[in-house]
């Protein structure tokens, strides 16, 4: 039997009503309303390293990402943290499970396993260049793609009854067809995590400003 679809687009929208009504609560108890910057620091770092950590949303300067590896309050990178949303919702137990993540970027690969890991999954961070991938990705209950190349991730890399998370874009890092026949639960591409991203942007947001008030 084909997995359940994890609809991204719906639970985006749940989580911006709820960012909704928490900011229209916010502003009702007299705070100004949340506000988002864009700031353009190109590729130097030390124009990012220049952004406080309480006014980071994106959870990506050095300050956010020691905390996050620490373990320790601060904002989390928006992708991730939509990732672990949607496993949240879905009940997916991570406590004691094994967690694969095929992918290293600052952006996603590397905070998603840090988040895994403080959930208490076993977490194998692997790669591109990952000796005999699939074998590894056969072991994972749940398995999260975000290496950026499309269908990477073979079906019959899917261990029956796993949860796959597909970060790919625009195409897809799953062969998704494939995959779901052995996944219980499957992100499609697109609609599966890029809806979050927005919606956990949101979110943090609120948070920014609660934390500066």
């Amino acid at each position: 039997m084909a997995g359940e679809i994890i609809d991204g687009r719906a639970i985006a929208q749940q989580v911006r009503a709820e960012v909704r009504a928490d900011v229209e609560a916010w502003v009702a108890a007299g705070h100004e309303p949340p506000g988002l910057a864009t700031v353009l620091v190109g590729d130097g770092p030390a124009l990012a390293e220049t952004i406080p950590p309480e006014k980071d949303v994106d959870g990506l300067t050095p300050i956010s990402v020691g905390r996050l590896v620490k373990g320790r309050p601060g904002l989390r990178p928006a992708t991730p943290q939509g990732i672990m949303e949607l496993l949240r919702r879905h009940d997916v137990a991570l406590e004691g499970a094994e967690a694969v993540v095929v992918g290293r970027s600052d952006l996603v690969g590397k905070p998603v396993s840090a988040l895994l890991l403080a959930a208490n999954a076993t977490v194998t961070m692997c790669h591109s260049r990952t000796r005999d991938l699939g074998a590894v990705c056969r072991r994972a209950d749940v398995l999260v793609a975000a290496v950026g190349v499309p269908g990477l991730v073979k079906g019959d890399w899917v261990k029956e009854g796993a949860v796959v998370i597909d970060v790919g874009s625009p195409a897809g890092d799953v062969e998704f067809e494939a995959a779901r026949e052995r996944a219980r639960l499957i992100t499609p591409v697109p609609g599966g995590v890029g809806p979050m991203t927005i919606a956990m942007l949101l979110r943090n947001t609120l948070l920014a400003a609660q934390a500066a008030a």
